[in-house]
């Protein structure tokens, strides 16, 4: 039978994917030139859709790549001559720190155990500040008051946040901020090999510095080359299409719903899961501290039980996802992401509750 996938991506695909698949389909999306205005249709739709959900500002500007992994560096060619600063707290966060020393960059971190936040703002001087909001790996959410303290304390720094597994749910202030960007596997409730990157004039101007020195910056996914495209609801490669428009359709059905609701069921959720998770006997939330518990990526401490865990809940047409890396045989992690709904929750709550070992 077909089971609930709380894996943190590739997630839940959102209920109505499947027919707007059908519908792209019937219309020839696939197969689409994406020099037709037709296209430009698509991406116009698309990026109104995540402006309007994600409350963005006009003089942002919205660009497509294959992924959030592209998207690290592509902020690195473009954004950091030298030095850029990252908040490392688990895998992800490590991983895009280790992708600017392979650009032969010179990164400096501010590292704390996984399942950790940090105490304050780093005060150095730097050209670019890395912060992951929510750490996929460990469950991690760190407070937007934190992120957005960044803006008085690094006037001249470039701040941008990852929200992979995060978004829709948080409401960034896009004054505190200047960049921001996301996969569409997880929170959008899509297929893989999508990434949506979020920017403001600051990294367009820093980027056009970078290119008038003489700084390789890349090429066809270069900053100015994106952005210029962009103003035309346009690209620089045949894109994915198919993904774009997906991603517009499955958009308009979350603003239907309100994303005061969707994120009103997000905390409804994960506040029963967690409560499950502390009063369980022999399972115990991974992140202790309250403020720090992601409300989307939510990480248990299922020791030698993992394995049976997995069966049990299996068994009930629930798939959890693994633990990360080393945590592979120790946690499972379960996605609260949009396309799961209270009832998938509830049930989850209620099986767990019954496990017993």
């Amino acid at each position: 039978k077909v089971l609930v996938n709380f894996t943190p991506g590739p997630s839940q695909l959102y209920f109505t994917v499947e027919d707007h698949m059908r519908q792209a389909f019937r219309e020839g999306i696939p197969s689409l030139s994406h020099r037709t205005k037709t296209f430009e249709g698509i991406y116009q739709h698309t990026a109104n859709g995540i402006r309007q959900i994600l409350g963005i500002p006009g003089h942002f500007h919205i660009v497509f790549t294959s992924s959030a992994t592209e998207i690290w560096e592509r902020i690195i060619q473009n954004l950091v001559e030298e030095k850029s600063h990252h908040f490392v707290n688990g895998a992800f966060s490590k991983r895009f720190y280790e992708i600017a020393l392979q650009l032969n960059r010179r990164p400096t971190k501010t590292e704390v155990p996984e399942g950790e936040g940090f105490e304050s703002a780093d005060r150095q001087p730097t050209e670019l500040i890395a912060i992951t909001h929510n750490e996929t790996s460990t469950g991690v959410m760190l407070p937007l008051d934190f992120i957005h303290s960044f803006r008085e304390s690094h006037p001249h720094s470039l701040i941008t946040v990852d929200t992979v597994s995060s978004l829709p749910y948080p409401k960034f202030d896009f004054a505190k901020i200047d960049s921001l960007y996301f996969s569409v596997q997880k929170g959008f409730g899509l297929p893989a090999g999508l990434g949506v990157w979020i920017l403001n004039d600051a990294c367009v101007t820093k980027a056009e510095q970078m290119q008038s020195k003489g700084i390789s910056i890349g090429t066809y996914h270069s900053i100015p080359s994106l952005v210029a495209h962009a103003k035309k609801n346009q690209t620089p490669e045949t894109p994915n299409v198919l993904g774009i428009y997906l991603l517009g359709k499955v958009i308009e059905d979350m603003l239907r719903r309100g994303i005061d609701m969707i994120r009103k069921e997000t905390e409804y959720k994960a506040a029963i899961l967690y409560h499950t998770l502390h009063q369980h006997e022999l399972i115990k939330p991974f992140v202790q501290e309250k403020m720090l518990q992601s409300k989307t990526v939510i990480v248990a401490d299922t020791g030698t039980h993992t394995e049976k865990i997995k069966i049990f809940l299996e068994a009930h047409g629930l798939s959890p996802g693994d633990g990360y890396g080393k945590a592979k045989a120790s946690q499972l992690r379960f996605a609260n992401f949009p396309a799961h709904s209270k009832e998938q929750f509830e049930l989850l709550v209620d099986t767990l509750a019954k496990y017993s070992g």
